[in-house]
């Protein structure tokens, strides 16, 4: 615990994100829970917590800079919570939903959100194009699918000035050809996350105003 503890503060501080402990060590709780509940709810293909620690914490908090005035946010595709649970538990203000369309998933979820005691998150089970009764600042997603489907998939989410944080591994140039003409690709950042050996993107996106 010792050693996953100093790995998740220097991961931090190369980041740049200065965390509360009691943040850092819910962080830790919830690696906990994704390796006990693994086997269990096949959530990672990774049985390493070492590697848990740079792939899905670190990788999941790249979000925190995008979302910094957003009050409530939707993960689609969250699986085993990435990146909504790491964001909830690092921004207890924000309002967060955790849609996974696979009953297993959700059900560790759900598990992982009381145990974890995260008031500001809530769970939903089902599929995306169901949900019809949210709608949020942003709409987030880890490898959930190509950028045009995830666009029409979850365009009716957005709240007015709503927009999409998509986290990406290598930079998605085709993904970007088929962006729909309705929607203005703002922002693609480069990520750097610590000790991950593997490319990261953020693209940001919102509706173009009629």
């Amino acid at each position: 615990m010792t050693e996953l503890k100093e790995q998740l503060k220097l991961g931090l501080q190369a980041m740049h994100l200065d965390l509360p402990t009691a943040q850092q060590l819910l962080l830790l709780e919830y690696v906990a829970l994704l390796k006990k509940w693994n086997h269990t709810y096949n959530l990672t293909a990774l049985r390493d917590e070492n590697q848990m620690i740079s792939h899905h914490i670190l990788d999941s908090l790249t979000l925190l800079p995008y979302i910094k005035n957003a009050t409530s946010m939707m993960d689609v595709g969250s699986g085993g919570g990435m990146p909504g649970i790491p964001a909830a538990i690092c921004r207890p203000d924000l309002n967060i939903t955790l849609l996974d369309s696979n009953t297993k998933k959700t059900s560790f979820l759900q598990q992982a959100v009381i145990e974890l005691g995260l008031q500001n998150v809530t769970v939903a089970s089902g599929r995306v194009e169901a949900m019809h009764d949210k709608k949020v600042d942003v709409v987030t997603s880890r490898a959930f699918a190509e950028l045009h489907d995830f666009i029409a998939l979850t365009k009716h989410l957005l709240n007015e000035n709503g927009y999409w944080a998509a986290m990406k591994g290598v930079y998605p140039y085709e993904e970007l050809e088929n962006v729909p003409a309705s929607v203005e690709v703002y922002q693609i950042d480069k990520l750097e996350v610590p000790t991950l050996n593997a490319e990261r993107h953020m693209v940001l996106m919102r509706p173009k105003k009629a």
